[in-house]
């Protein structure tokens, strides 16, 4: 039986989570070049979200983490990347997978991805403006920072 229609939405989809984890790869193997760095807004309630209980108590929705200058044993496979990061002095391990990102911004060369959401359809238009939010002291962001190019998937969308 043939398709209706091809689903670009969800083949862009892929294909931004594919560029995601060529990043982090790259970022696991060589480090972090230049001035680049991560802001990672993900959903905590994702059935395969790891982090520690009083992590997911502070964020129970979602949390944005930043790769910046403290971060270790960063691995990533093919459907997830996983972290230690410090918070308030203290490290905490952090499995995250691809497909529970919601954002993805490098505001060092103003570049920004948003993964839409059936939610996000009944809300307010995307703006280009993503705030860094639920950021804790010790993953220190950036305090000037350029707003990000965003590419939303919108115009995919069936109506």
């Amino acid at each position: 039986m043939a398709q209706q229609s091809i689903d670009y939405g969800n083949m862009m989809h892929r294909a931004m989570r594919s560029l995601i984890s060529e990043v982090l790869t790259r970022i696991s193997k060589e480090g972090l070049p230049g001035a680049h760095h991560f802001f990672i807004t993900f959903d905590t309630q994702h059935e395969n979200v790891e982090l520690s209980d009083w992590l997911r108590t502070r964020y129970p929705d979602e949390m944005t983490i930043v790769i910046q200058h403290w971060f270790d044993a960063l691995e990533v496979t093919e459907d997830a990347f996983s972290v230690t990061l410090n918070f308030g002095d203290q490290p905490e391990h952090l499995k995250v997978p691809l497909d529970s990102i919601r954002t993805f911004v490098d505001p060092s060369v103003e570049f920004g991805l948003r993964f839409e959401t059936q939610d996000d359809e009944d809300e307010a238009p995307v703006s280009d403006d993503l705030p860094a939010k639920n950021i804790d002291d010790a993953t220190e962001a950036t305090t000037e920072h350029k707003d990000a190019d965003v590419v939303s998937l919108d115009s995919f969308r069936k109506p």
